[in-house]
């Protein structure tokens, strides 16, 4: 995380580099970025960097969080909009919706985020995502808990199996129309304004198959039982046809 140097950094000084950071990252990720074209874009020595930020995973690590709370304070907003408390599984709809046309519409998350999901060098991929997660999380938790309370979700839900699918699902829906042969079953690639709406309402309707109370299914009733109708049925064995 940023040393105390960078607290005592102009705003303007700090907006340049975080811009420049995020336009490398997010064109070539940690392993393919470099420290030297960030300072050069942010017009800052590259020694400055290090009296910034301790080192180059440190400096991702940073912007990876400065992106994942534009992406959360954008997803609160839609919640509070959206109303959380209305039945769950329409509520994700209108959710998983709005997500999809978050990122069609803003390539600069978009790309940090596939670059998250993407990066080769694993301990950085594993440290980035954790932050990504970790606001995914906080932001879900609350919705997935509220939900079960309402009985919206079967009292015998797995709530950490519906949180860990919609780990999948979400940045999936972001980045799958935009990555070709990341959906070759769904069909998020082909980029028709359509289906992405229709491959959100699939992923729901299986979500609610097994995640939503079961509706009891009528029973079928008969009139009562009388003595005559007793005797009718003992007398004939139950066969009313008749040769």
């Amino acid at each position: 995380m940023p040393t105390v140097t960078w607290s005592r950094l102009g705003g303007e000084r700090r907006s340049a580099v975080v811009a420049a950071a995020e336009t490398e990252f997010a064109a070539h990720g940690f392993s393919g970025s470099s420290l030297n074209v960030i300072a050069r874009r942010a017009r800052v020595a590259k020694g400055s960097l290090f009296q910034y930020f301790a080192d180059k995973r440190d400096l991702y690590a940073y912007i990876t969080e400065v992106g994942s709370q534009r992406v959360r304070s954008f997803t609160e907003d839609q919640i509070r909009a959206l109303d959380a408390t209305r039945p769950f599984f329409d509520f994700l709809t209108d959710l998983l919706d709005v997500w999809v046309e978050y990122f069609a519409e803003h390539p600069r998350e978009r790309a940090l985020h596939a670059a998250a999901s993407f990066e080769v060098d694993t301990d950085a991929r594993v440290s980035v995502r954790a932050v990504i997660h970790r606001h995914y999380l906080e932001v879900l938790r609350p919705l997935v808990h509220d939900a079960r309370v309402r009985g919206d979700l079967r009292p015998d839900a797995d709530t950490d199996t519906l949180l860990s699918l919609l780990l999948m699902i979400m940045p999936h829906l972001a980045l799958a129309p935009y990555v070709r042969g990341m959906d070759p079953v769904l069909g998020l690639d082909e980029l028709s304004p359509e289906q992405p709406a229709l491959v959100v309402r699939r992923y729901v309707s299986v979500l609610a198959a097994a995640f939503a109370p079961v509706t009891p299914q009528p029973v079928a009733t008969v009139g009562p039982v009388t003595k005559d109708k007793l005797i009718t049925t003992a007398t004939t064995g139950g066969d009313q046809s008749h040769g």
